[in-house]
């Protein structure tokens, strides 16, 4: 017993020895999603031997930064044979060279993606501030298949079939997408947490213009940003035409809210919030898309919502549900319909009763006519007569309660 006591006794002494050689222990990052865009089926270009460059608008400033690509519904490996990260330069699509910071994979500045996977880089000092914008350039060295991609960018990127030119001022011989491609989030080092906001076109920014940063998603962000406190990043998971319980493979819609959940809501780093906007297209899109089969009615739209409420609760996330917006006279064909709209309403009406819900976002209430409340304002109106324009997105931004995020 004696001789194993100093055996223990020599143990720690050697340990903390070691310990003390080697210095005080590096706190741990804490991360917090600061961008987002969520792929949706492989519906992009074949690629190979090819630069993309693309432009992101942060929302939360941090001291590191790591950039998460993806492949998680492409059908081929993607090879990434280079990735950089820099600050924008002066000349759209251009990048300050002396600025861009290799991004690497467990050490390596290249990595294979399979399919059904993401890549998420190494960490990288870069001290950011609250709304900077990055430029990151990817180079995929081998054929991509077609590629996946997040089909409403509504910001330009650039691609070069010029080889690897990631470290480029500019792209060589480069034409440009408004798609966003191979890419799903920058999440950053940050004391604080994130809200996702969960939806559809009006979600992604259908209408709000390209390069403008002028999402709803955007602005709530910009008012974050400027009311000061710990962070809180905004990462948009807003995907065009998404619905609640239906996808379709072979369209840009996008996996649907339940099958995605867990990728793009519960997967963010510091995810403490989600604002769930979806439905209308469960509503319009069977008609629209001569789809029968696919209707569903609002008792079972408000079950789709109940199971995404209670995937986030188990998770120990708030959900603030948000309203589905009028659209009486869109001009897309057989959208529509007065059976539709009172589906609309039912639906409304259960958000608002706060049943599950931990808050109530009332955009309906913001942005329909006052006079025909089943259409949208005027002055808020796109011109389909279904998607806000810039003046409604930032109606819609500045009617959310910023004290539900502390």
């Amino acid at each position: 017993m004696i001789r194993c006591n100093a055996i223990g006794r020599s143990w720690l002494a050697a340990a903390v020895l070691l310990a003390a050689l080697a210095g005080p222990a590096s706190a741990q990052d804490s991360w917090i999603g600061s961008w987002g865009a969520s792929p949706a089926f492989p519906v992009g270009p074949e690629l190979n031997n090819a630069t993309i460059r693309q432009l992101v608008r942060i929302s939360a400033g941090g001291s590191k930064v790591r950039v998460r690509f993806t492949n998680e519904t492409g059908t081929q490996p993607v090879v990434i044979g280079a990735a950089t990260i820099a600050r924008p330069g002066n000349a759209p699509g251009s990048i300050d060279p002396a600025s861009s910071k290799a991004l690497t994979f467990g050490g390596a500045t290249s990595i294979t993606v399979p399919p059904g996977a993401p890549a998420i880089s190494d960490p990288i000092d870069l001290a950011i501030s609250p709304l900077d914008s990055l430029s990151i350039s990817l180079f995929v060295s081998r054929w991509t298949g077609p590629s996946v991609v997040h089909p409403l960018g509504v910001q330009t990127a650039w691609i070069s079939l010029a080889g690897d030119s990631t470290t480029a001022p500019t792209l060589p011989e480069a034409t440009e997408s408004t798609m966003r491609l191979l890419l799903s989030r920058v999440e950053v080092a940050a004391e604080g947490g994130t809200v996702v906001t969960l939806g559809d076109s009006i979600t992604d920014g259908y209408g709000s213009g390209t390069d403008a940063n002028r999402r709803w998603p955007d602005i709530l962000a910009e008012r974050l940003a400027k009311a000061g406190g710990p962070a809180v990043g905004v990462v948009n998971s807003g995907i065009s035409g998404n619905r609640i319980l239906h996808d379709l493979p072979e369209q840009m819609f996008g996996p649907s809210a339940l099958s995605r959940f867990d990728r793009d809501v519960l997967s963010v780093p510091g995810v403490r919030w989600v604002v769930i906007m979806e439905g209308i297209n469960d509503i319009g899109h069977s008609g629209s898309a001569g789809l029968a089969e696919q209707a569903v009615s609002a008792d079972e739209i408000i079950g789709g919502l109940r199971q995404l409420i209670a995937r986030a609760h188990g998770a120990g996330l708030k959900v603030f549900c948000a309203t589905l917006t009028p659209y009486e006279g869109t001009v897309f064909a057989n959208y529509y319909s007065a059976e539709g709209e009172i589906k609309r309403q039912t639906v409304n009406q259960w958000i608002r009763t706060g049943q599950g819900c931990d808050a109530v976002v009332d955009f309906d209430a913001v942005v329909r006519d006052p006079v025909q409340p089943s259409k949208l304002r005027a002055e808020f109106d796109v011109g389909d007569h279904l998607h806000p324009n810039a003046a409604g997105y930032e109606a819609m931004a500045n009617s959310v309660d910023l004290g539900l995020f502390k």
